[in-house]
Parts: structure tokens; C-alpha cells; sequence
């Protein structure tokens, strides 16, 4: 249940902050004896006073290492509780710490150190061998082998947080570079407090929440909801290492707030679908299909037998919940991506409120939210408290508030481009308000395709439909700008596909792949259907050549890499 307007008045006071490092210390001396950080099993777990503890004492290592107020700290760590302390430790101290992705090579974390001037580094023994050499970083800290110096002498940690003030850079968020050379977004602690105080006030968290850190804390997303909002309410953080395993954390922790991209939701959705199929007990089996038929219906707007549907969530759909470990649940959300409505409708059908929200690394991850009482599927929701929306012309979103971040760092120009004279960020996302002023995306502007008809279409959707339409299919693109038809490249599924080639063979599997692209086109204009594609034998891997670290397609490397088998496509 949501937090009641009496209980948020008598919380820390987090949400009066100056900076994020107040909020912190406010919630630490709220909720002492609450646990703060933990990983699976509890085999590892601290409460809030151990965690500002913590804090303190890695604020005062770094500031030995020579990190003071405008410095900037390079963070490259799986999620662990480590990241956690040592993040906050360097903007208690008014520095600036900053996230490198896992999988980047030496020549990616060059650049990106060397455009935020760090010469500190902490990492963990798995990445150690590949930032020894990084020029101009002074420092590399492991933190198994625990090697921080003791804080100087006459360090005062109370000053340090004390002086930090809202204008002063909170973190840097590097862009997934599709186009080129990330840029690091730069973010304030006014940007955060505005977005944090917004996002409670249309999500109404309540008190002794919980939730997992899965994602890379190189993502705006990641940071917010399991770094940065707990700071604010004193949520406890589970942490996964292993993104691959976030599905089986899930029972184990019951979150009340989860976020997760796309992929995951229609990863689920399979899954169950899958276990219903291979439901051994035929009348199990019947039950199972009948309640999620009344969801389903329930979902889209039919009109439906209440007292059935009660009893269909009581004897199966609560069941499923608890077996997901979504049965706490108050608010789950999908973005960083576009979402199929058939997924978002299959979660509804099973009582989890999944709803879409908008937000870009420029904006602090804020910007539209569907309220947990009143989502509308096929939008990402109304502007949240604070943010003004427009449409320009063309149909670009154009945003801004008091969580637009500071610019690009080192790229005056790019920045210009970006933020107009009068505070409008210019997204690069199409959009359009429906008539109670939701918001829907279309795609990229720049993403478009434009047919040899003049036809403009949006290939986010196409793919979209493409990965929904079977579970062995793992990614794919659409193709085909400036041409006479739309042709896709597509992968397989790594963790389905195997299994069900091993089961039925091979020829199957591409029957498989077969049906569900047609099964995708009926769900098409004709214009957008796909009339061939091919199937790739390559994985496509986070932050390899075709996707970036957020699993968002590189459109001109992946058309480059396999311009041969797209020109055999129209051949």
C-alpha cells in the first residue's frame, strides 16, 4: 500500500536535502538500524548507520589519495556493495563519481577517463588487469585487497558534506554512444533532488521499501532507483552481480519497486507461457489458461465477471505472483526501450501494475511516468511533477525543469545543440499526446525509416514485434531506408533457442523463427511487414559490436558489419 501524506511528513526530512549527501546522512539517522545494503542469502549485510560508517571511512581514504571538491572519481565494479560506499564517499566529499560499463575495452576506459580527468580509480580484482596501465590515473584501488590509506590528518568529514552544495556535480553519465564518442552527461544534486522529490510524488513509495541493483550503475536508471532513491526513503539493496540471475533474485528478495528493461519483461512473459505449455496436469493446466484468459480480458478493458476474476487471481494469478516473487510489488517499471503492449497487457493480466516511463541520461532518467493507479498501456505517461513537455513541429519531445542536466562535459557545441536558449532540451525522440495528454513515443528522429515511397516509419516498433512474436528470437533490426521493402537481420535467443533445437532440431528452430516473424507482420502495416530476413548465427553481446552496454541497437556498425548479407537481402 502507498505511503499515506501523514507517514511522508514524518520521514527523515531527506526530501528538504540541499544536496544528496544531506539526504543521505538524514535517512542514515533515520532508519539507523534498517538494513542498507545486502547480497543474496544475507551473506553479506549492513544497516544504515554501518553504511554512513562506511561512508566516513572511505571519505577520508580517498581524500589521502588526494579526491577534493570538483575532482572526479572512475568507478568500474560489478554491483556489489562496495560501489555503493564508495560512490557516496567521493560526492560527500563535493567530488564527482562516475561509472565505467564492465565490458568496455582499455581504449573505451581511456577515453572516457581521460575526458573526466580522473586519477583515481576502483575496481575489483576481475578488471584490474585491464585499467593498470590507463595513463594520467595516479591511483588504482581494489577493493578486495582493501588498500585505501588512512583520511589526513585534521580531515573533517562533516565539513566536507556540509559544504557540498546543489549546483555542484553529483555524478557523470556517459551516452551509450550509438552515433559516436560518448558524451558525459553532467549532473548536478539539484538535478537529483528534483528528480528523486518528483518521481515520489507520482510512484508515493512506501516506507521500508526494497529493491535490487542489477543493471550497470553506468545507466542514469540503475543509479536512481537503487542508489540514489534509497538515500531518500532508506530502501535495503539487494545486490546482483550477475544481471543474468536478476530472475532469481527476484523470489528471494520480494521487491516493492523494480525496474527492468524490456527484454526482461518479455523474457518472463515466455518463460510462463512456456511453463503453462509443458504443464503436465491437463486441469492445472486448464485453470491456468482460463484465469489468465480473464486477466488478459480484464487487462484490455472487456467487461468481466469481478467475482470470477477474484476467484481466478485467488486460486492462480496470486500463485504466479508469489512464484515470480512480484507479489509486493508496488509499483514495476519498464523503459530504455519500447515495450510490445502485448507484454505490458500479460503483467496486468497477472495483477503486476507494469508501466511504462521515459527519461534520458540529459533529463536524470526523469520525465514521464504512468501513475500506478491509472496506467495507460501504449504510452509512457503524463509529464511527471516539474517537467514541461512540448512537441515541436516535427513532433520532436522537447522537455525541461530543474532535473535537465548541467551539459555535455568538454562539448560546448554539442551542448548548444542540445539545450536551446530558453531551457528546452531537444530529446531526439518523435512523440505524440494522446487525448488526455499521455505521452506516446513513436522512435529516434534520426532512427526513422523512410522508405523509396516517401513512407515513414518507426523501426523500434517493427523490432519490437519481431522479439515479442517468438521467445528463440533475441534481437533484431530492421532495414530499410530508402528502399522498396523492410528486410531484418535477427539473432537467436541464447538461453531459448538451444533448448529448443535440442528438443525438436534444428528445422523446428528456423520453422520457429519462420512463424514468428509472420506472425509479427500480421501485427503490421503491410508497408512496415518484413518481407525477408536473415538469421544470423552471431550472439550479439552488451557492449560488442551491435549493441551498446544498454542493449540498444548500434544501427550504423551492425549495417557496416553486415552489408553483404543486407545487399543479399534486396539482391
Amino acid at each position: 500500500m502507498a505511503v499515506t501524506p501523514e507517514a511522508r511528513e514524518g520521514r527523515s526530512g531527506a526530501f528538504g536535502a540541499a544536496s544528496v549527501a544531506e539526504a543521505f546522512q538524514l535517512t542514515a539517522d533515520a532508519h539507523a538500524d534498517r538494513v542498507a545494503l545486502r547480497t543474496k542469502d544475507d551473506e553479506f549485510s549492513i544497516t544504515w548507520r554501518e553504511y554512513a560508517d562506511r561512508v566516513r571511512d572511505t571519505a577520508g581514504g580517498l581524500a589521502a589519495l588526494g579526491l577534493e571538491p570538483g575532482g572526479t572519481l572512475a568507478l568500474m565494479l560489478t554491483n556489489r556493495p562496495e560501489f555503493h560506499w564508495f560512490d557516496a564517499a567521493a560526492l560527500h566529499l563535493g567530488a564527482t563519481p562516475f561509472s565505467l560499463y564492465n565490458t568496455y575495452a582499455a581504449e573505451q576506459i581511456q577515453y572516457q577517463v581521460e575526458d573526466a580527468g580522473a586519477r583515481i580509480l576502483i575496481t575489483e580484482e576481475a578488471f584490474a588487469d585491464r585499467v593498470a596501465d590507463l595513463q594520467g590515473v595516479e591511483h588504482v584501488i581494489v577493493v578486495e585487497r582493501d588498500d585505501l590509506p588512512a583520511a589526513p590528518e585534521g580531515f573533517d568529514f562533516d565539513a566536507a558534506w556540509g559544504g557540498v552544495t546543489p549546483d555542484d556535480l553529483l555524478t557523470l553519465i556517459y551516452t551509450s554512444g550509438t552515433t559516436g564518442p560518448p558524451k558525459g552527461v553532467q549532473l548536478t544534486h539539484a538535478n537529483m533532488l528534483a528528480a528523486v522529490n518528483g518521481l515520489e510524488q507520482m510512484i508515493q513509495f512506501s516506507d521500508a521499501g526494497r529493491v535490487i541493483s542489477w543493471l550497470p550503475m553506468a545507466h542514469i536508471a540503475e543509479r536512481a532507483a537503487s542508489h540514489y532513491v534509497p538515500m531518500f526513503l532508506g530502501f535495503t539493496t539487494t545486490c546482483c552481480p550477475d544481471p543474468r540471475q536478476v530472475a532469481g533474485y527476484l523470489p528471494e528478495v520480494r521487491p516493492t519497486w523494480f525496474f527492468a528493461v524490456p527484454r526482461i519483461w518479455e523474457k518472463l512473459k515466455a518463460a510462463i507461457e512456456a511453463g503453462v505449455e509443458a504443464e503436465q496436469d491437463e486441469e492445472k493446466k486448464r485453470a491456468t489458461k482460463w484465469a489468465l484468459d480473464l486477466g488478459l480480458r480484464r487487462a484490455r478493458g472487456e467487461e468481466v465477471d469481478e467475482a470470477e476474476h477474484a476467484k481466478a487471481d485467488e486460486l492462480v494469478l496470486s500463485k504466479v505472483r508469489g512464484m515470480l516473487g512480484l507479489d509486493q510489488v508496488e509499483s514495476v517499471n519498464v523503459g530504455a526501450a519500447p515495450t510490445p503492449p502485448e507484454v505490458i497487457e500479460f503483467f496486468h493480466a497477472l495483477g503486476i501494475p507494469l508501466a511504462e516511463l521515459w527519461g534520458m541520461s540529459e533529463t536524470t532518467g526523469y520525465g514521464a511516468v504512468n501513475p500506478p493507479d491509472a496506467i495507460r498501456i501504449g504510452t509512457v505517461g503524463p509529464p511527471a511533477p516539474g517537467a514541461e513537455i512540448r512537441l515541436a513541429d516535427d513532433g520532436e519531445v522537447l522537455i525541461r525543469g530543474p532535473f535537465i542536466m548541467a551539459g555535455y562535459r568538454n562539448q560546448p557545441d554539442k551542448t548548444r545543440e542540445a539545450l536551446d536558449d530558453d531551457g528546452w532540451l531537444h530529446t531526439g525522440d518523435i512523440g505524440e499526446f494522446d487525448e488526455d495528454g499521455y505521452l506516446k513515443l513513436v522512435d529516434r528522429k534520426k532512427e526513422l525509416i523512410i522508405n523509396a515511397g516517401g513512407k515513414n516509419m518507426s523501426p523500434a516498433n517493427i523490432e519490437a514485434k519481431l522479439k515479442a512474436a517468438s521467445p528463440v528470437i533475441g534481437q533484431a533490426i530492421a532495414i530499410g531506408d530508402g528502399k522498396p521493402y523492410n528486410v531484418a537481420l535477427i539473432t537467436l535467443d541464447p538461453d531459448v533457442a538451444p533448448a529448443f533445437e535440442q528438443g525438436k532440431g534444428r528445422d523446428a528452430l528456423l520453422a520457429e523463427v519462420e512463424r514468428g516473424v509472420g506472425a509479427a507482420n500480421e501485427q503490421l502495416a503491410r508497408v512496415e511487414q518484413i518481407k525477408k530476413f536473415k538469421l544470423l548465427d552471431d550472439d550479439w553481446q552488451p557492449g560488442g559490436d551491435e549493441l551498446t552496454p544498454t542493449m540498444k541497437l548500434k544501427r550504423k556498425p551492425i549495417h557496416e558489419k553486415y552489408a553483404a548479407e543486407i545487399d543479399e537481402l534486396y539482391a
